[in-house]
């Protein structure tokens, strides 16, 4: 069997220790280093892959499976090696053969960088003051509007010139220094005065003309522009207005509420609302409470966290926002070429975040150890259950998509944070 040696701390964050192949163990994987590349040795008087191994061995040397044996049985004895120290590595090793002999065995030499070591700050008795939960008229009313809106219908206006809040159907042409630019240009584009969808100054002078008219808009690309090439630069749009239309709004009477609710009267939807809304600031003073909570938890402990930590939170960063823009058909290339951004330069934007919620994490972790939070078995068979009651799917079809581990974690770092909020000074 593969043992490990001895463990030797060099450095913080760091762990360097020895690992033993035995000489049985490396000859097994010789073997199979055979039958892996036998198919692919010529040996003068046998037919290709039938050579066997002891004819190879004594025409080019028995080290020809030496290389392929040690990558075979190396991930193995340094998965053993680390589970029988206790070590939690958090990057890949560093490792070197320290002796080899065929038969003897193999000591490899290992260099790892580990979850650091720190002592906890105050988390109980924390003195943070919770949010006011108010739901304004004005906010019920603004709800209401935004749903008002949705249910509009665009109507086509020509007896008078175009307002803020129109839509104006429009071809336009951009050049810079009399120059057109890529993506300057297009026809049948309708825009919404007053949305902000283009640069400042655009949209204002489109406002006051009429049907037919061709316009000449004069704007300069602020020096955040995305685009480097066009960042402070002033730039000329000729355009036509092809047509104004309006939202023409349905009023808000009994007849509305049947429309956009299950409700029979205007009172009853707007009474719907206004729950809603109570439950949504509610959960969100909620979340911004636990939020102020876990950072004085962050303030009051110091962590020296490694590098590798940070950067494999970055990155496991990044896969989830390639993911979320492929949904919106988007790729992550596309992104930053929109944004300028190498991505290099998206890893260094993320690392400030990375680091935070590196550092959380490892709080909660070991605030669950220490507290003896502990979900069982039981609990994630009922969170799965009301997964696939939230989702409409069967319980065997969710297990298929989510792995219970995952599940598991997240239900201790959610009773974790619990556990903290529960115990703010009251």
């Amino acid at each position: 069997m593969a043992k490990a040696k001895k463990e030797v701390k060099t450095e913080k964050n760091i762990k360097s220790f020895e690992f033993f192949v035995t000489a049985e163990e490396f000859a097994k994987a010789c073997d199979e280093a055979y039958k892996k590349n036998v198919g692919k040795i010529s040996v003068q008087g046998f037919r290709k892959g039938k050579a066997p191994r002891a004819i190879i061995e004594r025409y080019y040397g028995k080290e020809i499976f030496y290389e392929d044996a040690i990558n075979i049985v190396l991930p193995g004895a340094y998965d053993k090696a680390i589970m029988e120290q206790n070590i939690e590595a958090v990057a890949q090793p560093e490792i070197d053969i320290k002796e080899f002999d065929a038969e003897k065995g193999v000591t490899f030499t290992a260099k790892v960088v580990v979850k650091p070591e720190f002592e906890l700050g105050q988390y109980t008795g924390l003195e943070v003051k919770k949010p006011t939960v108010r739901t304004t008229e004005k906010e019920v009313d603004a709800e209401i509007e935004r749903t008002r809106e949705r249910n509009g219908r665009l109507v086509t206006v020509e007896d008078r010139a175009s307002e803020n809040g129109d839509t104006v159907n429009i071809d336009y042409e951009g050049s810079v220094d009399g120059v057109l630019f890529d993506g300057g240009s297009a026809k049948g584009f309708d825009l919404k005065l007053g949305s902000g969808q283009f640069i400042p100054g655009f949209e204002d002078q489109l406002v006051g003309h009429n049907v037919g008219e061709d316009v000449d808009v004069n704007v300069t690309f602020p020096e955040e522009y995305h685009a480097e090439d066009l960042k402070g630069k002033a730039a000329l749009f000729k355009v036509k207005i092809n047509a104004i239309k309006t939202l023409e709004l349905p009023e808000l009477d009994d007849e509305f509420a049947k429309d956009v609710s299950e409700f029979d009267t205007f009172a009853d939807y707007k009474a719907d609302v206004k729950k809603k809304l109570q439950e949504s600031n509610k959960a969100k003073a909620k979340r911004e409470f636990e939020n102020k909570v876990l950072d004085v938890v962050c303030d009051n402990t110091t962590i020296d966290i490694p590098e590798e930590m940070i950067m494999t939170t970055v990155e496991n960063n990044i896969r989830d926002m390639a993911m979320q823009l492929q949904y919106q058909g988007m790729s992550l290339e596309m992104y930053m070429q929109y944004t300028g951004m190498t991505i290099d330069s998206l890893r260094e934007q993320m690392k400030p975040d990375a680091e935070k919620k590196t550092k959380m994490s490892l709080i909660l972790e070991k605030i669950a150890k220490v507290e003896n939070i502990e979900v069982t078995d039981k609990d994630v068979e009922k969170e799965i259950k009301d997964i696939a009651e939230k989702n409409n799917m069967e319980v065997d079809e969710v297990k298929k998509y989510i792995n219970p581990a995952d599940i598991k974690e997240s239900k201790i770092v959610e009773k974790t944070i619990d556990f903290i909020v529960s115990n703010v000074a009251k």
